[in-house]
């Protein structure tokens, strides 16, 4: 290989897959390199037919080859993988290991299951909104909609009618503001304007809980800083399902300032205590209404977020109110337009409020509970 050669191909290097997020050089999917008299001819290997990543993959291997001395034009010859190839990608990317759930028990992620006692407490949107402001303090962030039923963290993220690419048995998942995601309602079919024809899931607990093993298993996350799963609001199923698989979650229960609300959220939680997590705190959502005069309106009561931190609290294991989030028109048209408010509004009191929240759960530590700590006594 020549210098300019071996120079475009370092060049590639700095090109990264939109979906794995790492560069394609070490993904093998350059399958050569050679420039004669200024142009750079290069074999660039896609995972799949129809990657949806391809048209910015090439582009950004024009750009970079383009971008070394001496390469006056780049001619890109596109192919697919061959099956073998992507078995040894899989393999590659599974660090070599069989496949297993990615979060078990020596996993340094931190896991934050988001869960409350009802619907329509904002939980889904403080999930979302509390993934983007992770990601943004530079977080590698994955996000689980596990509520299987009330599916809608896509829509809020803007990315409804996005689907996941399928590596042979492995699932790619969808990026949004530089959050991993997936959603069974990923797996639903669309109509042409990317909404869901059929938003109805109607399973039983068996089928509930190998979906969310699979989205664990089959889902290809990478090394995730942070995990957010959005959980169905009550005690179900889905629940326990999380209790049993990933019994090193930590809860976060989010309820509203009214007291009966507080008392439902409460049951969530004791849920989660039951299979062995940890409740480390409560989000208050929909906490007042700032007025012109800087009073607060409170609609919907007042105290029930640290009514309900109170009663969960024990001296082995304090809850606190982990944020009070008011009630914000922003945070709810950016919830419909798929717009994050911690994005578009980052000024506004509620995104203020989640964004210190992220900061809280960037700097916690991940516990040893369940962790093999690699030593042994003689």
């Amino acid at each position: 290989m020549s210098a300019t050669e071996a120079t475009v191909l370092s060049a590639l290097g700095r090109v990264i897959d939109p979906e794995i997020r790492k560069p394609i050089v070490e993904l093998d999917m350059i399958g050569g390199v050679s420039v004669q008299g200024g142009t750079a001819s290069i074999a660039l290997k896609l995972t799949i037919v129809g990657c949806p990543a391809a048209d910015t993959i090439e582009r950004d291997v024009r750009e970079a080859a383009a971008s070394v001395p001496g390469v006056s034009a780049v001619d890109v010859d596109v192919t697919i993988m061959t099956r073998a190839e992507r078995d040894a990608l899989t393999d590659k990317l599974r660090g070599g290991r069989a496949k297993t759930m990615q979060f078990g028990p020596d996993s340094l992620t931190r896991i934050y299951a988001v869960t409350s006692g009802k619907g329509g407490v904002g939980k889904s949107t403080l999930t979302a909104n509390l993934g983007v402001a992770l990601a943004a303090r530079g977080l590698r962030v994955g996000i689980v909609d596990a509520d299987v039923f009330g599916f809608s963290i896509p829509g809020i993220l803007g990315i409804a009618g996005a689907k996941p690419t399928q590596v042979n048995e492995m699932i790619l998942p969808p990026l949004a503001h530089d959050v991993k995601v997936i959603s069974i309602g990923m797996f639903v079919p669309s109509t042409s304007s990317g909404q869901a024809a059929d938003r109805v899931v109607s399973w039983r607990g068996p089928m509930l809980h190998r979906t969310i093993q699979q989205f664990l298993t089959d889902v290809y996350f990478g090394d995730l800083d942070i995990l957010l799963l959005d959980l169905p609001p009550g005690t179900g199923d889905i629940a326990i399902s999380i209790g049993q698989l990933l019994p090193q979650a930590e809860i976060i229960v989010v309820t509203t300032p009214q007291p009966a609300a507080a008392e439902v959220a409460e049951r969530s939680a004791l849920v989660a205590r039951q299979t062995g997590q940890k409740v480390i705190g409560v989000v208050e959502n929909m906490a007042g209404l700032p007025q012109a005069d800087g009073s607060i309106l409170d609609i919907f009561g007042s105290g029930g977020g640290a009514d309900a931190a109170a009663r969960l609290s024990t001296p082995e294991e304090p809850v606190t109110v982990l944020a009070s989030i008011p009630l914000s028109i922003a945070l709810r048209e950016g919830g419909d337009t798929g717009r994050p408010i911690v994005l578009t509004h980052p000024d506004e009191p509620a995104a203020r409020a989640i964004t210190e929240l992220a900061a809280q759960l960037a700097v916690r530590a991940r516990g040893l509970a369940g962790r093999k700590l690699g030593f042994t006594v003689n």
